[in-house]
């Protein structure tokens, strides 16, 4: 059993150096694979002592049964199934196996959640929450500007230099998923606040080339964003559950409302399928804000 459980372990590890390397998938998603793979192959051990290269596909649906009976969600179910799918290509890639063992295991359907959208009204209010007299307030501001007027991811946000902003034309350079890069148009509200939170940047950290910084000059985390747009939420007496991803989906939405086709959206929000950019298709606004107006103009130009 130890010698079994050795066999798995180094497979691990080269499977992970896989996707992160040549498959270059980003940092989160690496960790979420890695901890999905030590919950499937704890499972597998506990039940059967076979190598990874011995897994059935009976084995494989015992699993997923499992993970139904734990009430896991039918999107993490699926989400667990991709990862166990994404590894067993590894090893017929590597000609370890000679057949996929996940070819006849359907995945479960994941339930389509509705997306929170923010009204007009509700970002306004929490932009009033940030006092502009203070280097905070400034920046806190300017990120949720940019949340909302460009619709990038928070990693993305977070990720964001300097000499990613091309005010003169407009736009902004994003690093996506898998390093894609894409240019996003943003509004002027948001160019606004980002030039008065970089007259508030303390000098010494002008070295730094991220753009949206600590009080000790290092980059902000993604963390420390969801906290900044939870506390704004909170003052400004929104009930909705809120996250910086709200702020993506509102860009969304509103997009969509002024005339944006879906492929337009799909690129700027950098989704590889179009199918997760259709969920907005639904949704109904009455009204753009400004900055979202600016944007779509600089979109058709």
């Amino acid at each position: 059993m130890a010698d079994i459980a050795k066999k798995w372990e180094k497979v691990r590890v080269e499977y992970l150096r896989y996707i992160k390397t040549e498959k270059r998938l980003a940092a989160n998603t690496v960790d979420a694979y890695a901890r999905d793979f030590n919950e499937f192959m704890h499972f597998i051990l506990h039940h059967w002592a076979v190598t990874p290269e011995k897994v059935e596909s009976t084995m494989i649906e015992r699993y997923m049964a499992w993970l139904y009976t734990e009430g896991r969600s039918g999107a993490s179910q699926a989400r667990r199934l991709s990862g166990i799918k994404s590894f067993f290509n590894f090893l017929l890639l590597g000609d370890r196996i000679e057949q996929l063992p996940t070819d006849r295991v359907d995945a479960p359907k994941a339930e389509r959640l509705l997306p929170d959208v923010l009204t007009i009204e509700e970002v306004d209010a929490m932009l009033r929450t940030f006092d502009l007299t203070t280097a905070k307030g400034c920046r806190d501001s300017a990120i949720v500007e940019v949340l909302y007027s460009t619709g990038l991811r928070v990693s993305e946000l977070t990720a964001l230099r300097i000499d990613n902003l091309f005010f003169g034309e407009g736009y902004v350079r994003v690093v996506g998923k898998g390093d894609k890069q894409r240019m996003v148009p943003v509004g002027s509200a948001a160019r606004d606040k980002i030039q008065l939170y970089m007259e508030h940047r303390r000098p010494k950290h002008s070295a730094e080339a991220t753009l949206f910084l600590n009080n000790r000059g290092e980059p902000l985390t993604r963390v420390m964003v969801f906290n900044i747009i939870r506390r704004a939420a909170a003052l400004a007496g929104i009930p909705k559950q809120i996250s910086p991803h709200t702020l993506r989906h509102s860009y969304a939405t509103h997009m969509l409302e002024g005339g944006a086709n879906i492929r337009q959206v799909q690129e700027l929000l950098g989704h590889e399928s179009i199918s997760t950019t259709e969920v907005y298709t639904h949704l109904d606004r009455k009204h753009l804000r400004g900055v979202v107006e600016d944007s779509f103009a600089n979109l058709k130009l």
